[in-house]
């Protein structure tokens, strides 16, 4: 080296992740923000100059920093103005009355004005006592004189009141569009609990954003939030077009800390294409890289709009028998969107929950790509919960990278046992059989739908652990390298950055992530209880806890 390094990393344990198998190192060397080398201390010793910083990890665990498969990046953004009505343990919202009391209590002490919007998250009707469900007149009661809006933790609906729906123009003759679900009160034609997924949509499209003066301070705070959890890579799915205008804004008043990948929603895409042309596309400008285009084909399991080849044990959001969901759009539509994504020649990121939507993928799949089914396209499809143990071999064949979400077996276990049974249920997320293929998993959390904490996710993926204590899918517990590769290396792949990111390697970006305890050395149960110390992005400390 012509020039000293920046900073030397030593005397802790660094996974590289750079095999299939743990690889430590015993120093990394950073040099204007990147890895320049990774190996024995006698060698990076030599690179020290009168400048180098030396960094004794005391014990501690270095690892690449963690890559973000899929959340709702903009979503975060406005997040810290919201109540968080999440059920324990991350949040107050276990019953009714307890959202009622939160909600009158969040307007007291922001001193919210009357008149003014109040937004919530995290609303959960799968844990609610006794199928006691929120309604508009419960939000009518707590908040009579404010447009409130409760959102559903699947980020595919909410509960409004009756101002919030005066708001977005809601009544008894609102039709229920192709794909959504209103429901309305028993007896009468006027909507009463959740609005979900297309009728929704309208609604989620104009929900307000930061202003201008706003969207700078509110950009850093989430990213903050991101790094700490040690994440220096974002993912925004189903970006809109005015969501894309505030990360553009953002970014070229240098204000992001990470990098952040945004994927424009199907139904918005000819207009993102008017002001963002496709050359811009797949590279970063000031850390914001639009990554490809998402499409949704279906809603969530748990609030039972994601579309099955089986009914439903409990039936449909309002009462509907033999219920198999909904597909969000019609298959031609589908294949339409598919087919485009394919010939404009970017990745495609497309949500599937339910097994006869994954189904519906594949027949779109097969209409688009019948030239050569086998080539690689950089699909990721996102979810996937509900696959089936005989779709695998199609990931593998029209190389398909499915990003899980394993969370669920915490969160919603106990909503899909009763819903779609205990066989199914036992399945979801098989992040096991996948890897077992031959392919390269990775794992998310869907913040907000789901908190942001990357250890607590790789500890699901491990225990695969309910709140009520079962473990749902024995056979489908991974190692915990095996975990931490689909949050680094895999996610890597999953975004073509592999010469980028993704482990502790010559050449790469200096994206690390510093933990109090060893993931692989530690029981696998107490892996929830790692703590994140310092992130770095491009060698720069961008988290210090207690800094």
């Amino acid at each position: 080296m012509k020039k000293s390094a920046d900073a030397i990393y030593y005397g802790g344990d660094i996974i590289t992740m750079g095999g299939d198998n743990a690889e430590y190192a015993e120093a990394v060397v950073v040099k204007d923000g990147k890895i320049v080398f990774v190996g024995d201390m006698e060698s990076a010793s030599k690179m020290k100059g009168g400048s180098t910083e030396m960094h004794n990890l005391e014990g501690k665990t270095m690892l690449p920093g963690f890559l973000d498969a899929h959340s709702h990046y903009i979503s975060s953004l406005s997040v810290a103005k919201q109540l968080n009505l999440y059920p324990p343990p991350s949040g107050p919202g276990k019953d009714v009355p307890s959202i009622m009391a939160e909600l009158k209590r969040f307007k007291a002490e922001n001193n919210i004005q009357d008149g003014e919007l109040i937004q919530a998250y995290g609303y959960d009707d799968t844990v609610m006592p006794d199928g006691r469900l929120l309604n508009r007149d419960d939000l009518n009661e707590a908040l009579p004189n404010n447009p409130v809006l409760v959102g559903h933790v699947s980020m595919h609906g909410a509960v409004l009141n009756s101002l919030a729906m005066e708001k977005w123009g809601l009544n008894e003759k609102t039709e229920t569009a192709p794909g959504g679900v209103i429901v309305r009160k028993p007896g009468t034609n006027e909507p009463y609990g959740l609005i979900m997924e297309t009728a929704y949509l309208p609604i989620f499209g104009s929900l307000p954003l930061p202003t201008k003066t706003e969207e700078i301070e509110w950009s850093i705070a989430a990213q903050r939030m991101y790094a700490e959890n040690g994440i220096t890579t974002a993912h925004d799915g189903a970006t809109h077009f005015n969501d894309i205008m505030v990360l553009d804004r953002v970014s070229k008043a240098g204000a992001n800390i990470i990098d952040v990948i945004a994927y424009p929603f199907i139904t918005e895409l000819d207009t993102i294409l008017s002001e963002f042309p496709i050359e811009l596309w797949g590279k970063y400008q000031d850390r914001l890289k639009i990554g490809g285009v998402k499409v949704t084909i279906d809603g969530s399991p748990q609030g039972r709009t994601a579309a099955f080849t089986s009914p439903y044990l409990t039936g449909g959001p309002s009462g509907e028998k033999d219920w198999l969901g909904k597909l969000t759009f019609p298959q031609k539509f589908i294949n339409d969107f598919v087919k485009k994504v394919y010939e404009m020649g970017v990745p495609l990121n497309l949500h599937a929950n339910g097994d006869g939507a994954i189904d519906a993928f594949f027949r779109a799949h097969e209409n688009a790509a019948a030239d050569d089914l086998t080539k690689n396209r950089n699909i990721t499809l996102i979810h996937g919960q509900f696959a089936r143990k005989d779709q695998i071999p199609k990931f593998v064949k029209y190389q398909i990278t499915p990003s899980f979400y394993t969370l669920h077996t915490y969160y919603f276990a106990d909503a899909h046992i009763a819903n779609r049974g205990r066989e199914q249920a036992m399945y979801i997320s098989p992040l096991k059989d996948a890897i077992d293929a031959g392919l390269k998993p990775t794992n998310h959390t869907d913040f907000v739908v789901a908190p942001l904490d990357q250890l607590f996710m790789l500890w699901s993926a491990v225990n695969r652990i309910s709140r009520n204590g079962e473990v749902i899918g024995e056979n489908q517990k991974v190692t915990p390298y095996e975990g931490l590769q689909a949050m680094t290396i895999n996610v890597a792949h999953q975004y073509q950055e592999e010469n980028l990111k993704g482990s502790i390697t010559q050449g790469k970006l200096a994206d690390l992530v510093i933990l109090d305890k060893n993931p692989l050395k530690v029981e696998p149960v107490a892996i929830k209880d790692i703590i994140v110390l310092e992130t770095l992005k491009e060698g720069k400390t961008i988290y210090k806890r207690g800094g």
